[in-house]
């Protein structure tokens, strides 16, 4: 005869076992979802390019954030983050990587938006190197699901480049 601790232990087993198939059925089912989402970014403003008493440029922009980023959504979704980031390359480094503005985007309601806003966070680069320059402004998004791996994914949208004197 088994006691009741051999019995638990049986049960805990078949339960967690099952649980984690289920987990990877769920996760694996993410596979087949159709993801196309769409984004735009203008550039509605440049509202300063400064130089910082030590040294640093600065930027300020005026940005119009649209974006379509429903497909993203399964039933294993939790949530979505997002954010605009400039990209660019300087003599000392390949790729130069700044964050404008974020959002957590919780469902798919809210997935789809449209929104004009000043950068969030400061455009600063450490030196003087963004007078005149060309840039990319690239959306970025990680989907954290329920259950299973995150991914990540970016729309690059190239072209954008900064006054060759400050303001």
């Amino acid at each position: 005869m088994h006691s009741f601790g051999y019995r638990a232990n049986a049960l805990l087993t078949f339960s967690v076992t099952a649980l984690a198939f289920i987990c990877a059925i769920a996760s694996f089912s993410d596979k087949f979802s159709n993801q196309n989402p769409s984004a735009e970014i203008q550039i509605l403003n440049i509202n300063r390019l400064k130089k910082q008493s030590y040294g640093n440029d600065e930027v300020s922009l005026t940005l119009d954030i649209s974006a379509d980023l429903q497909s993203l959504f399964t039933w294993n979704t939790k949530q979505v983050f997002a954010f605009v980031a400039a990209e660019y390359e300087t003599s000392k480094n390949s790729l130069n990587q700044v964050s404008l503005w974020d959002v957590i985007i919780p469902d798919k309601e809210h997935a789809k938006f449209r929104i004009q806003t000043s950068n969030k966070y400061r455009f600063i680069d450490q030196g003087h190197n963004l007078r005149g320059r060309e840039f990319n402004l690239t959306l970025h998004w990680h989907v954290m699901p329920k259950t299973g791996k995150m991914f990540a994914d970016k729309i690059v949208m190239p072209g954008y480049s900064l006054p060759d004197a400050y303001k």
